[in-house]
Order: C-alpha cells, then structure tokens, then sequence
C-alpha cells in the first residue's frame, strides 16, 4: 500500500508513477476523500471534547440547565452521524488504496509491455545438436514420464500428472534447491500452509487486485496460495520486529494455484503453463537501506540455480507496466528451451519496498527509543517449476531420444539417464 503521506504531499509524483504502470486512477479523488476524512476526525474530536467538559460541568453542579442537556444530546447525535460518516469516508479510500500498485523505481525502464524489457545479461552458449531437438511434449510423452491426457481426465485441461522418472526429476529438484539454498545461501526453510484467509492475501496483495485469478474455498474464505510469498509475508503480520534479526531470509516449497484465466488460448500444448504447479520460493525481510542490495543478492541466488544446472539463462529487468503489482523493481530469469524455441520465464526477483509491509502492518525498531518502521520486503523464486523440468528435458535430450541427468540431480535421482521404459 501507498503510504498516504507520500499522496497528501506529492500527489503529481503518485499521479506520475502510476501512469507509468499504466494504472488508472485519480489522485486527486484519493486527497479529497482524506482531506474529507481528516476534517471528520479533527470535528469528532473537537465535539468530544466539549462533550466531555461540559459534562465535568454538569456533574460538578457548576453548569446545570435543561438547555444545555438537550444541547448536548444533540451534540452526541452528531458524533455519531459524523463517526458512521468517517468510517464511510476510510472504507472508500482504503478500497482505492488497495487497488493502487506499488510506484516504481526510477530506474525501471519505460513502457507497458514486456516488450519494453532489458535484457541485462545472458549466460552460457545456446546448445547445438546434430539432429532436430524435440519439444518437452513429445519428449515427455515418448518416454512415458508426463501424461496429460489422463491428468485431464482427473481435472481439466492445463493439469498434467509425471510419472517415473518425471515425478523423481521433479522431486530431485525441489530437494535439492531446498538444500542449496538452506546450505549454501543461509536460508531459514519453512513449511507452510497452502491456505490462507483473507487477511493474508490482502497484506501480501494478491487481493482484491488478483481475485478472479485465484482458487477459493467460499465456506472457510480460504484461497489456496498462489505463491509461498503470500504466508511468508503473513508470517509477521501486525508484528515490530527487533532491528538485530534483520536480515531475514526464508525459502520455503510450496505447490501453487492459479486460474490463468487472462492466458486461455496461450501455450495449450506441454507444461509451460498451468493451474498447478510446484516452486521454490525465496523471500526476505529487510531495513529500506539494504533493499536494493538484497535485491542484487537474491537474483544470483536464483541465476545460481541456472548455472549448476549448466542450463544457458538470462536476466531481464522489467519495464515499469510489467511489474508485479507490489512491486517497485524487478528482474526476470529465463532459461533456454531449445525444442520449443523460446526462453521460459523460471524466477521472478522483486524489491516491494514498503508495499507489503504497510498492507500486512510489519515493522521494525531501528534501536532503542526509536519509533517503528516499516521493513522492506522482497521475493523471488529460486525456481519454479515445470519450466525448469521443460528446459532440462530440452536442453539434455539425446538422440537416442533419452535424456541426460544434469550432475547436480545424479546424487538426487540415483541415475544418470532417463530412458524409455
């Protein structure tokens, strides 16, 4: 959420930067509404206090006249009439604050779409082969390790079932990023639920903006997560946290829901993108000074994956109108598949800045005698699945129409090879 001081004293910069995501909004509405809002409080109070000292008054038998009881009586009419008409005033403006993303950075590029992106680096050389490289579909299906069309029969379409060796690849995976992470980046793993109520999705953002894109449970008001960015942000909702436990860095696995109800018709065929999915999330917790830092670290935490997966990746850092909706910076990693010829988006590196943390009310106490502030929160995935599972299936397919286990899962899958049943 925006902080309202920033609107109150700024509202030209808010108006800016929101256009700059392309979101549309009057400030100007959001200043009057406060301004309406604020003068509400400032004459509740005033009447309140008047109340209260011509009631002293009143019970000290200085003052006593039927004029001025009934005087009074009124006086409590209007408190009440002008309280119910604040409370109206701040459910409107927190309804449009709610729905207002994060401003971005300075240094995110201009533009609305991802064709707007830069391409900040690119590693590893494209793979060659000495034949025609098959997509992940037929890959999959030939060897008998992913079935869509039975996972179909058991849900709908954009579900999919691995079997074999595609269920222990994807395994391997998730444990041996947990592992890396844990170990060799100090991440503190958690595990945690895979519903949330309503509080949580609201602190993290993903509601009300992304609601018709989420699964819910309508008896319990429970959604199933999205990502594990969301109850990691829930984790210390309302909460001051002491300056010494600063940074805080969690990794946790989770599998993740979403409708793609805004992609129907895109990449129908193969495991690119579907309603269920598995991934491995990194998140942090951090003082405002350190956010742009931290963010740094976090991509190479998750391009560190695709360098001990030797699989060839890029990093793009986001246009201003392609950004997540709490973001204010972001970095996208993508991985090669060269059987379906594009680069698929595998971990998306995010600095929220104060955007969570004012919606989810987390804060931190520099130092003794110091008033709380807000933290910054960043997350990133390190990495998602399937498209990783596409990018290895693609990447070390053989001719024989096997696939070549990248050494870093040997020790994880106990083979070598996966090759048709």
């Amino acid at each position: 959420m925006i902080d309202i001081q920033l609107i109150r004293s700024q509202p030209e910069l808010v108006q800016q930067s929101s256009e700059r995501r392309g979101s549309q909004f009057s400030v100007m509405e959001l200043v009057e509404l406060d301004r309406k809002r604020r003068a509400a409080i400032l004459e509740i109070d005033t009447l309140r206090a008047k109340r209260n000292e011509v009631s002293r008054e009143i019970s000290g038998g200085e003052r006593r006249s039927t004029d001025l009881i009934e005087e009074m009586r009124n006086v409590g009419s209007r408190i009440k009439l002008l309280e119910q008409g604040e409370r109206d005033l701040a459910s409107r403006l927190e309804k449009i604050l709610l729905d207002i993303p994060n401003l971005p950075s300075e240094s995110s590029p201009e533009g609305l779409e991802a064709s707007s992106n830069t391409i900040v680096r690119r590693v590893g050389e494209l793979p060659t082969f000495d034949f025609e490289p098959k997509p992940h579909w037929e890959i999959g299906q030939n060897l008998g390790i992913i079935d869509s069309q039975r996972a179909v029969k058991l849900s709908q379409t954009r579900f999919y079932v691995l079997k074999g060796e595609g269920a222990i690849l994807q395994r391997a995976l998730i444990n041996w990023m947990l592992n890396f992470h844990t170990m060799e980046h100090k991440y503190t793993e958690l595990y945690l639920p895979y519903m949330v109520n309503r509080a949580t999705v609201i602190g993290s953002s993903h509601l009300p903006h992304f609601e018709e894109n989420m699964y819910h449970d309508r008896e319990d008001d429970l959604f199933m997560v999205p990502t594990a960015e969301a109850p990691i942000t829930g984790l210390f909702r309302d909460e001051i946290i002491d300056a010494s436990e600063l940074p805080m860095r969690f990794v946790a696995h989770t599998p993740c829901w979403r409708r793609e109800k805004f992609s129907a018709g895109r990449d129908t065929r193969g495991i690119k993108r579907v309603h269920q999915f598995d991934k491995v999330e990194m998140y942090k917790l951090v003082e405002p000074q350190n956010s742009i830092l931290e963010l740094d670290k976090l991509v190479d935490n998750a391009a560190e994956v695709c360098r001990r997966l030797e699989i060839p990746y890029r990093v793009l850092q986001l246009c201003a109108g392609d950004m997540g909706f709490p973001s204010a910076m972001s970095y996208d990693l993508e991985m090669w598949a060269p059987g379906s010829q594009e680069w698929l988006e595998v971990s998306s590196c995010s600095n929220c800045t104060d955007f969570q943390s004012r919606r989810s009310n987390i804060r931190y106490r520099p130092s003794d005698n110091t008033r709380p502030r807000f933290v910054h929160t960043l997350n990133g995935s390190g990495l998602a699945l399937p498209r990783v599972i596409i990018s290895i299936i693609e990447n070390y397919q053989q001719k024989d129409g096997s696939i070549s286990v990248p050494n870093a899962l040997r020790p994880y899958m106990g083979i070598d090879v996966i090759e048709p049943v």
